[in-house]
């Protein structure tokens, strides 16, 4: 049975140019298009599709706007399309947090072009869109617990990874951390002109400074350090002295910057003076470098499935015994301070 996906965008060019992107792949069905919010409310009445990818900026009513009344109203998986440019990518990582399942990043370019240099990117997203259907709407009921009153820290980072789900994730997480929290190094697939914006955000709502890592920047208590997307991994160096590294290199397990490339090098170079995570998100990166960090020592915690909105990171991780306990969202910052209390 295909995925039936209905196109919001106000530009004719990029409706025609996002249906050939889809139905290039069989699975997928463009049961619609539409050009504004007005359209795409009766549309969705009239074919209650499967997914929908939504522009941020459109006439009449905002993306946004529109996707802050589909998720109280009628909870759909949204993939949001956004341009590179920094209000995109602003406005992308609030649709993120607002329960839009991925984002993908408008293509420039001739038509021909675009669709001889397709990966099926936007395919894969709108299929694993599908398959997160039955848990929308779970993080808009999820609350991290009471920060602490005080917390005392040893010696250990954190390193924590996420893909499809992971802004909502990170969110949660982060605010239940005390403006003290253990230096904390992070790697989110996202486009690289959104990780910027992205750590802007996180750092606006929560207690400890959250910047996007630079190369050589030391890893500091109270401070959270969110990988640059782009052409670099983010590593961790300097085991009494940690600090980030960023290395150009090949995509690993499909990304650039990859979660076991993190993981790896904190196994390297701290031993058992870490704690893992692993977060929401589709395939396996970040499992194998998790369960290097076990080996080394390292505390490690996967998010549950029942939180998750794509279980496939955690499960990979899980299944290969990388992950000694497993979390609610809601409860994973508790139990990293726990673990990194004196």
């Amino acid at each position: 049975m295909s995925i039936r996906c209905l196109i919001v965008d106000d530009s004719p060019t990029m409706r025609a140019l996002l249906t050939a992107l889809l139905t290039r792949d069989r699975e997928i069905e463009v049961i619609g298009t539409a050009e504004d919010a007005h359209k795409a409310r009766a549309l969705i009445r009239e074919l209650d599709p499967d997914v929908i990818t939504l522009d941020i900026e459109m006439p009449h009513m905002n993306g946004l706007d529109f996707l802050d009344r589909l998720m109280r109203l009628r909870p759909t998986p949204v993939v949001m399309c956004s341009t590179l440019t920094t209000k995109g990518a602003e406005a992308t990582v609030r649709a993120l947090e607002l329960g839009a399942v991925d984002c993908f990043a408008k293509p420039e370019g001739r038509l021909q072009d675009v669709l001889a240099l397709d990966d099926g990117k936007l395919a894969e997203m709108v299929k694993q869109a599908a398959r997160s259907r039955r848990r929308l709407g779970l993080g808009r009921s999820m609350r991290a617990t009471v920060q602490p009153a005080s917390f005392q820290g040893d010696d250990r980072i954190v390193a924590i990874g996420a893909s499809t789900g992971g802004v909502e994730a990170l969110a949660t997480l982060l605010s239940g951390f005390p403006a003290n929290c253990p230096p904390t190094v992070v790697v989110q697939h996202m486009p690289g002109s959104f990780t910027k914006s992205f750590a802007g955000r996180l750092d606006s709502l929560c207690a400890p400074k959250v910047v996007e890592a630079a190369d050589e920047m030391p890893l500091r208590p109270g401070h959270v350090y969110i990988a640059p997307g782009g052409t670099r991994h983010l590593m961790v160096r300097g085991g009494s002295s940690p600090h980030c590294r960023l290395v150009e290199a090949s995509p690993v397990s499909g990304h650039r910057p990859s979660v076991d490339v993190l993981f790896r090098s904190v196994a390297q170079n701290m031993g058992d003076k870490a704690v893992g995570v692993i977060l929401t998100g589709m395939g396996r990166d970040g499992a194998s470098g998790l369960a290097e960090m076990r080996e080394a020592g390292c505390r490690t915690i996967g998010q549950n499935e029942a939180s998750c909105v794509v279980y496939g990171m955690p499960r990979a991780a899980a299944q290969i015994g990388a992950v000694e306990e497993e979390q609610s969202i809601d409860q994973i910052a508790n139990r990293i301070l726990a673990l990194c209390s004196r």
